[in-house]
């Protein structure tokens, strides 16, 4: 395995890699010296060797023909490029939520996925727990009734992951860090420590604020329950608080109102305490509420009951990296395929749309076209700075 990202969530999936002994990571790859150095440093020493390639650009990574898989933790607007180019270059993904930085971004790497007959696992790693898992079950096998309505509590507001906040001052980007590189298919923009490592989410270039970094935990589990893993929402709105001033411009609350099929709305809120944080299926008969450690339901009883062996049975991961390595020897399905985190990804796609357009979104989930709004359209993508492409 090839490691292209090693900065933050990226390091900690190589180090889960590291533990299965029937994986070997041999090189590693980033942007920044300081979190390629660590990187090496963690692999050699696991290995008790000095074994392990490094490097800046992931195409050199990527044309070594011993490499069979790459794990990629990148940011999101550096998401599609290098997922498209592993997969042309024949190797099996692991690829950070969400999926892409905008919807057809996420359409070329399940594209290429597909094209190239590649293994995809998604780190949407809720659907590896057991209380996610059990509260699926639930919903799905109609514990609760008909579902006629999904709350799905997100976090809001920038949390200062690098401790960057206000450092907006412009200047030479430090010795350490390729900023151009860094940039890549985003827009030019001068250096400033609050623009990278960590706190890229907060702007709109790079990520998608608490909603796209959320989405492909919650918004992917009330797709499951629902067994809606390749469908999609038909209309949506809502309303978000973008800040007007300062260089982090993504919305701090929110508040998404989604249109399903068989007639299930399903609401995405950040910052409102109506919506408990977690995803919480409401039926005629009950509801099922789960969250990281944590499973409830009304009546309480439905936290007893079995699920019968003629009842849908979701698979039961043993553990999302395990999974993602299995099936690159048995070349199965994973648990979080490229086009389940392509859907999953989606509603918040459209409600960013829908948000900074203030306008509610008519959209073809099998088609992929937003219906009657060209600027709408115009913003599923956006042009790449060249050379960069999908």
């Amino acid at each position: 395995m090839g490691c292209i990202g090693v900065g933050w969530q990226g390091g900690t999936n190589m180090e889960t890699f590291l533990s299965h002994k029937d994986c070997r990571v041999i090189a590693v790859c980033d942007v920044d010296k300081d979190h390629l150095r660590e990187a090496v440093d963690t692999v050699n020493g696991h290995y008790e060797n000095k074994d392990c390639a490094t490097y800046s650009d992931f195409r050199e990574l990527l044309a070594r023909d011993d490499i069979d898989a790459v794990s990629i933790g990148l940011p999101d607007h550096w998401h599609a490029v290098p997922a498209v180019a592993a997969a042309k270059s024949g190797k099996d993904i692991f690829g950070e939520k969400p999926l892409s930085h905008n919807l057809k971004e996420g359409r070329a790497i399940c594209e290429a996925v597909k094209r190239y007959g590649r293994i995809w696992q998604t780190g949407s790693w809720q659907r590896s727990e057991a209380n996610f898992h059990r509260a699926c079950e639930l919903v799905i096998n109609g514990r609760i009734g008909k579902v006629h309505t999904v709350e799905v509590g997100l976090p809001a507001g920038h949390t200062d992951f690098e401790g960057t906040r206000g450092q907006e001052k412009m200047g030479p980007a430090p010795a350490e860090l390729d900023y151009d590189f860094w940039l890549g298919p985003a827009p030019v923009e001068p250096y400033c420590p609050a623009r990278v490592h960590k706190n890229w989410r907060w702007h709109l270039d790079y990520g998608g604020g608490q909603l796209m970094d959320w989405v492909g935990h919650h918004v992917d589990i009330a797709h499951w329950g629902l067994g809606f893993d390749y469908e999609g929402p038909y209309e949506i709105e809502g309303h978000g608080e973008y800040p007007k001033d300062g260089l982090w411009n993504t919305a701090t609350k929110y508040r998404l109102t989604a249109k399903y099929p068989k007639g299930i709305t399903m609401i995405i809120a950040g910052g409102h305490e109506d919506i408990r944080h977690g995803t919480k299926w409401i039926g005629q008969d009950g509801w099922v509420w789960v969250n990281r450690g944590a499973i409830d339901a009304e009546p309480k009883v439905l936290l007893k009951e079995k699920i019968g062996p003629d009842e849908t049975r979701l698979f039961r991961s043993p553990g999302h990296w395990r999974n993602f390595l299995d099936c690159i020897k048995s070349r199965k399905t994973t648990l979080t395929p490229c086009e389940v985190a392509h859907r999953s990804a989606t509603p918040g796609h459209l409600g960013q749309i829908a948000m900074l357009l203030g306008r509610k979104i008519r959209f073809n989930p099998q088609t992929e076209q937003i219906i009657g709004d060209a600027t709408a359209t115009g913003m599923l993508g956006r042009p790449m700075r060249s050379p960069w492409h999908v």
